[in-house]
């Protein structure tokens, strides 16, 4: 999932400074399964926005919603019909959503709530943990479903490096090293040959050369 988190709260009152009425936008999506951008959320930010302006004496007319994705056309509609009630809209979605919600509220100021962080999974309650840099060039089949991109600090292809010690990386002992942990998986599946084949770097062009990427299936146009 997309892992993002709130903005502070004086950026937020900063950039929101010039407007009255504002639509406070939330997404059921990855941002609610992280606690940062859902119907909750939307709620607590709003109140607490009120509360802001109130002490600042800044008239404020807040409104909420929150959809199913803001990262999908379909689920935009009913943003679209409050959206002419309001000066701005503050969305709790991901870069992604909020991008996309800009571009279909073309004339309506977008802004974001959030900073998106990365892409990864709940490793405990409270605690997210990133796993995967969306590079386009999967290696996972080769190295025991562990990223070296993403779960080595260096995104080193073949390691371990020399700075491996006792299964932790040289940046913080409190960081496991990736290749450790790949090694660690692959004898435990029974696959060490794996770790004989040398891997090459990620073809970066996939996901980073010629601008925004696309991925389209024939079959669901």
């Amino acid at each position: 999932m997309i892992v993002a988190e709130r903005k502070p709260m004086e950026e937020i009152l900063e950039r929101l400074k010039p407007y009255k009425r504002v639509l406070l936008a939330g997404c059921r999506g990855c941002v609610t399964v992280c606690n940062s951008g859902g119907e909750k959320e939307v709620s607590i930010l709003a109140a607490a926005l009120q509360l802001a302006r109130q002490e600042r004496g800044e008239p404020f007319e807040p409104q909420e919603i929150t959809v199913e994705r803001q990262c999908d056309a379909e689920y935009l509609d009913p943003i679209r019909q409050k959206v002419d009630e309001a000066d701005a809209v503050l969305s709790t979605a991901c870069g992604a959503g909020v991008q996309f919600s800009a571009e279909h509220l073309s004339r309506s100021v977008v802004l974001p709530a959030l900073n998106t962080v990365f892409i990864g999974v709940a490793e405990q309650r409270g605690i997210w943990g990133e796993r995967c840099q969306a590079c386009g060039d999967c290696k996972l089949d080769r190295t025991g479903g562990i990223c070296p991109v993403t779960r080595c600090s260096k995104s080193i292809m073949n390691g371990p490096c020399g700075g491996s010690t006792d299964g932790h990386c040289e940046i913080d002992d409190s960081v496991p090293c990736g290749w450790q942990l790949i090694v660690d998986r692959l004898d435990a599946l029974g696959e060490m040959e794996r770790y004989e084949e040398i891997l090459e770097e990620p073809d970066w062009s996939k996901s980073r050369d010629g601008g925004p990427r696309r991925y389209e299936r024939e079959d669901l146009k």
